[in-house]
């Protein structure tokens, strides 16, 4: 390894146009990976968060709300293409509920909250060069979320991926687009900067960005929030959930030792030796969300001091340079996480709050779940629960984890999950209609199978006994 390589790579994102503070970035976040730079957190170094405000415990009225929701603005990365679950274009235009994407969802979510207070709340999306022309397309749909004098979207930066090997810049004949990669969530704040768009927005007069994830449709912008920080004049609130034992893995809040700032932790920054105690639900009692919200003003303020530059924890993402081809260049993405900027600024605060408020699809498992009878959407476009008991725990298996594989084994639709524990399928199952899952439910069968119309299953279901299907799908 040498300076050649990033001689190389920045050359390159020079010759793509990428601004130069997001290549002062990305050339600090090399030198710390070239220099074994881990970014790890050790377990000794932080102290585990106990005591937090939660969401049930604000108090405001209509007139607040509607005044500081006059000044909030909703910022959504949008850059996922969901290659892990097939899907090739971006990940939010997936139907998700009711012949609806999560694009449209959110969009038709803000047009209410808008109605509902009169105000303008902005919505704008941060797409990655791979994301931008077809979201674009499908927000032509809804163009009264349009507000004037500002931009329904902004680019991310991108950065080229490197080699594992001695981190000069891949080469990938076959496809260059995939020679580049977007460089994380954490990319927002530097992206807002290079574009304008921060100064742009607090010349406008917002004040107060809620931060999310396109793909979490329980993300909604609670005005509460908002009205919170405006009022106890915090700057930076995260988000934050009790963790239960599927939560192990998750990021999560700390507070570090020799300053007492609150941090986040995700999983990528835990030593081995430490996992364990990362994993101890009952130590580190809750997880992060990736639900942010932010005083525009004291993010300048953060960049002003670090010269525009946050200096966010290194996240080193090891992946190949094809995602779908397992045989291809080991590479390294150089990554950053929206979330860790709570480390750099002073003051930031957690919030708890409702399971409600993440409800994010990272795989078939999730999708599944709210397709199913156990969410509704309200008049407004909120994901409601059909039930008080807690989301059954659902694990497919490989037949089912790419979503066209996904749609062809629920040809129509999914199965009534209101009285189920747990679903967990190990074969090649298509489903008929009227199905139902009661309580825990493992089914294992061999060969291609057919769950009949009308089907209960149980856990005493034999999976051997289901019928064969006569056309196996591949």
């Amino acid at each position: 390894m040498s300076s050649s390589g990033l001689a190389a790579a920045t050359e390159r994102m020079r010759e793509a146009g990428v601004s130069d503070l997001a290549i002062a970035v990305f050339a600090d976040a090399y030198r710390a990976l070239e220099n074994n730079e881990t970014g790890l957190i050790p377990e000794g170094s932080i102290e585990p968060l106990d005591e937090v405000t939660h969401l049930s415990e604000l108090e405001s009225d209509d007139i607040a709300e509607a005044a500081v929701l006059k000044r909030t603005v909703i910022i959504k990365p949008n850059g996922g293409l969901g290659t892990s679950m097939g899907i090739s274009g971006p990940k939010t235009a997936l139907e998700v509920r009711d012949g609806l994407s999560f694009l449209d969802i959110t969009a038709r979510q803000i047009l209410a909250l808008r109605a509902r207070h009169g105000v303008e709340l902005p919505l704008i999306l941060m797409d990655s060069f791979r994301t931008r022309e077809q979201t674009l397309a499908r927000l032509a749909a809804h163009p009264e979320l349009a507000v004037d004098g500002l931009p329904l979207d902004f680019l991310q930066s991108a950065e080229p991926k490197l080699r594992a090997d001695d981190l000069t810049p891949v080469s990938w004949p076959d496809d260059p687009d995939l020679e580049w990669c977007p460089p994380g969530h954490g990319d927002l704040y530097v992206a807002l900067q290079s574009t304008g768009l921060l100064d742009a927005l607090r010349e406008r007069g917002f004040r107060y960005a809620f931060l999310a994830n396109a793909d979490n449709l329980g993300a909604t912008c609670d005005p509460r929030i908002p009205a919170w920080m405006a009022h106890e004049r915090i700057p930076y609130v995260a988000e934050v959930c009790d963790r239960t034992p599927n939560d192990r893995k998750g990021g999560h809040l700390g507070i570090r030792r020799s300053d007492g700032q609150l941090i986040l932790r995700d999983n990528a920054q835990v030593a081995p030796e430490d996992m364990d105690a990362y994993q101890d639900i009952e130590r580190h009692r809750f997880f992060h969300t990736n639900n942010l919200w932010v005083d525009l003003d004291a993010l300048a303020a953060a960049l002003d001091d670090r010269g525009g530059r946050l200096g966010l924890p290194l996240i080193v993402n090891r992946k190949t340079v094809d995602p779908k081809r397992k045989d291809s260049t080991p590479v390294i993405q150089i990554e950053s996480a929206m979330g860790s900027a709570i480390g750099v600024i002073p003051g930031a605060r957690a919030l708890a709050v409702p399971r409600d408020r993440f409800r994010p699809v990272k795989t078939t498992n999730e999708l599944l779940l709210l397709r199913s009878d156990l969410y509704t959407l309200t008049p407004d476009f909120f994901i409601s629960a059909t039930t008080d008991g807690p989301e059954p725990r659902i694990d497919l298996g490989a037949a089912y984890a790419m979503v066209g594989d996904f749609e062809n084994r629920f040809p129509k639709g999914p199965p009534s999950l209101r009285k189920a524990s747990s679903l967990t399928i190990r074969g090649d199952l298509e489903f008929g209609s009227d199905v139902a899952v009661i309580d825990d439910v493992l089914i294992t069968a061999d060969g291609p199978r057919r769950v009949p119309d009308g089907t209960r299953l149980t856990a005493s279901t034999d999976g051997a006994a289901l019928p064969a299907r006569e056309s196996a799908r591949v």
